[in-house]
């Protein structure tokens, strides 16, 4: 799309973490990825928002050399996907879905066993791990078998095998899928960490506040396509509109407030989940004072109302027409 053929112009290749243009990936009649490009600059994260079946892990698998691309083309560091997979090797990690280490090891087992297969000798292997324990806030779970500890030390642990050598580019698939908001957020901290220390981070989610949080840039993918790409504030822009919620006093008021604000907003209103609710796109905020007086001169109790920039969840909806969190038939994505 535009906005990303931009982000290629304006960039060098030095300055660039991945450039992909065109990535096409078929299963059978299935267009798992179809026609992706992506320009990462160096030292960011970038979130690749998507539901499931979007394309969001299959495009990472290429990009990580796991899968070979039926279509298009695509440079990490400046190397070149089809030919030069051993050094892009090198210089990525790939933490998925799922945990990847041995649940039956302890932490610091696995860390080590890590350590020694990427070359660390017995001492410093044993070190590196005991560095990442402390950093990760592992250090007393170091002796307990993974299968032991929590969804949120499991992710914690995973991420910490993916760094042992630092990585130049981190590829995170969902890293947060089904942790409580505590875990969240301490892998929120790990993330932002990395970055700082200089790693770049493709991040993939369908948590809306979570590339609220950690993405300088998103890009918004459906049925394998990209289809929106930008800041967050960006995003929000090109809605287009701001979002109205009225809280009433009474519920019986909610019908006839609805129609005072759609005559005095012409827009439509709709009734949110509280009972006592009302929600509109408005793109004239001067017409929100007098559509608010005219409630109070209805004799229609206000109790609350906001007024601001449509969230990211409202602009998901508005490019794709439904959720994050679309089922699909599809299966290639969980490959």
């Amino acid at each position: 799309m535009r906005r990303v053929a931009e982000a290629m112009h304006e960039a060098s290749t030095a300055d660039l973490a991945i450039k992909a243009t065109g990535l096409v990936k078929i299963f059978g009649k299935h267009r798992a990825v179809d026609g992706v490009d992506l320009a990462i600059r160096k030292g960011m994260v970038y979130g690749f928002l998507g539901p499931n079946g979007a394309g969001k892990t299959t495009t990472i698998r290429l990009l990580a050399t796991l899968l070979k691309p039926d279509g298009g083309s695509a440079e990490i560091f400046g190397h070149d996907l089809h030919r030069e997979g051993d050094e892009i090797r090198s210089r990525i990690s790939l933490t998925g879905q799922y945990a990847s280490i041995d649940e039956d090891l302890t932490g610091m087992e696995n860390l080590v066993m890590i350590a020694r297969l990427m070359g660390y000798a017995r001492r410093e292997a044993k070190m590196r791990a005991e560095e990442l324990l402390r950093a990760f806030g592992l250090e007393d779970a170091a002796k307990r078998q993974v299968k032991n500890y929590s969804g949120g030390m499991r992710r914690r642990v995973d991420i910490a095998a993916s760094i042992v050598v630092t990585p130049e580019l981190l590829f995170l698939d969902e890293p947060t899928a089904g942790l409580d908001p505590r875990s969240r957020n301490q892998v929120w901290d790990i993330i932002r960490a990395l970055v700082k220390a200089g790693t770049t981070v493709l991040l993939t989610t369908q948590y809306l506040d979570e590339a609220d949080q950690l993405a300088d840039r998103i890009a918004v993918i459906d049925q394998g396509k990209i289809i929106a790409e930008g800041t967050s504030s960006e995003l929000k822009e090109s809605v287009g509109s701001g979002t109205l919620n009225v809280q009433l006093l009474n519920g019986e008021d909610r019908s006839r407030a609805m129609a005072i604000l759609e005559e005095k907003l012409s827009v439509h209103v709709q009734f949110a989940a509280d009972s006592t609710s009302l929600t509109a796109q408005v793109n004239d905020s001067f017409m929100v004072a007098g559509a608010l007086g005219e409630l109070a001169k209805q004799g229609i109790a206000v109790t609350s109302f906001s007024f601001g920039r449509p969230s990211l969840d409202e602009v998901f909806l508005k490019l794709t027409g439904h959720g994050t969190a679309q089922e699909t038939d599809h299966k290639e994505e969980a490959i």
